[in-house]
């Protein structure tokens, strides 16, 4: 897993570290508790593996509550389980930023955030922003899904010929970059990698993109993140941020919407269709934006419970899009108390008993 994250990620493909750093941490933490007393018990192992997972994806993040939100919430921990993975998981993704800020004489790595530095302050929300929260859910629900449907289309194929096919799809996602480039004059490293790196700069300079560029840039990175997720190894995170970034500032060229909220909105809402974690989506979009985040929150909400409504009404798989694309059927006879159902085979003759409310 190792290597295949670290080919992905170095190459250009567009997935981030996450999902590759969730699981090397999980799983120096249960080699260290193997190490330290082979017979340990299971859970002794499972508490091991959050930790790590914690402390890998804090550093990450740089915050180590962004961490204990999306494992939280990813995982669906709940009742004793809960408790007993948090503490643990949040000492170790504290000890985890130790690492960069340092301690006493020890000085760290440096301090690191996803907080977008430079951005124009942003008073307070208007009427016409909610509007816009509502379009923004929409539409991130639209595209998020065509991207993972492209991605679930693509990979059975890839599958039954992954040495052959997969160079393959690395190649159209180049091409793709080189089209991006020609078209626009910019640099194929905006439609390549995760675009962690490339977020700050592109919202940073947001003057200089044309509303042309900007679209084609989505269109180039949704094509190449779907089939990015249909092959590789990597974390979903950062290329749905990019993306609803790039879209926000797109946006907020529209009457009644600015930057910082249209750039909110759009991370928000892509996160929650490509994650279907509302919480975290929420968080991380209000961290990105440091001291403008609490004023954006309320239209980030909006926009992530549309876009997470929307998304559970709209087709997850490609076998869902063919089910729905059929005719309709008749439908069948209710099936309760006083009314039977036909027999379906041979080996059941006499209609099933009903069900009453004792059941």
């Amino acid at each position: 897993m190792f290597l295949a994250a670290l080919a992905t990620l170095s190459l250009g493909v567009v997935l981030g570290p996450e999902a590759p750093l969730i699981g090397i941490g999980g799983g120096l933490g249960v080699l260290a508790v193997h190490l330290a007393k082979r017979d340990a018990p299971p859970a002794a192992a499972a508490v091991m593996a959050a930790a790590g997972s914690f402390a890998a994806i804090s550093t990450l993040f740089g915050s180590p509550l962004a961490a204990a939100f999306l494992l939280m919430e990813a995982a669906g921990l709940g009742g004793p389980m809960l408790e007993l993975v948090l503490v643990p998981g949040l000492l170790a993704a504290g000890i985890g930023t130790l690492t960069f800020i340092g301690l006493n004489s020890l000085t760290g790595f440096g301090t690191f955030s996803l907080a977008i530095p430079g951005l124009p302050p942003f008073g307070h929300p208007t009427i016409a922003m909610f509007g816009w929260a509502l379009a923004f859910g929409l539409a991130a629900s639209l595209l998020g899904t065509g991207i993972r449907l492209v991605g679930l289309g693509v990979r059975p194929a890839v599958e039954r010929r992954m040495v052959l096919l997969t160079p393959v799809v690395g190649l159209a996602v180049a091409g793709l970059a080189i089209a991006f480039a020609e078209a626009t004059g910019r640099s194929a490293a905006e439609v390549l990698f995760s675009g962690q790196s490339a977020l700050p700069g592109l919202v940073q300079h947001a003057a200089g993109w044309s509303v042309g560029a900007l679209v084609l840039l989505i269109v180039c990175k949704a094509i190449a993140y779907g089939l990015s997720l249909s092959s590789f190894r990597g974390g979903p995170v950062f290329p749905s941020m990019f993306i609803g970034a790039a879209g926000g500032i797109a946006a907020s060229h529209l009457p009644g919407l600015s930057l910082v909220p249209g750039v909110a909105m759009g991370i928000g809402a892509m996160c929650t269709v490509m994650l279907k974690l509302p919480l975290t989506s929420t968080l991380l979009a209000t961290l990105l934006l440091f001291s403008d985040g609490l004023a954006v929150m309320p239209l980030v909400i909006v926009a992530v419970v549309v876009a997470y409504a929307v998304t559970a009404r709209l087709p997850q798989s490609p076998s869902d899009l063919r089910r729905n694309t059929k005719a309709p059927r008749a439908p069948a006879a209710p099936i309760g108390v006083g009314s039977p159902r036909e027999p379906e085979t041979a080996r059941d003759p006499a209609p099933p008993a009903t069900l009453t409310a004792d059941d």
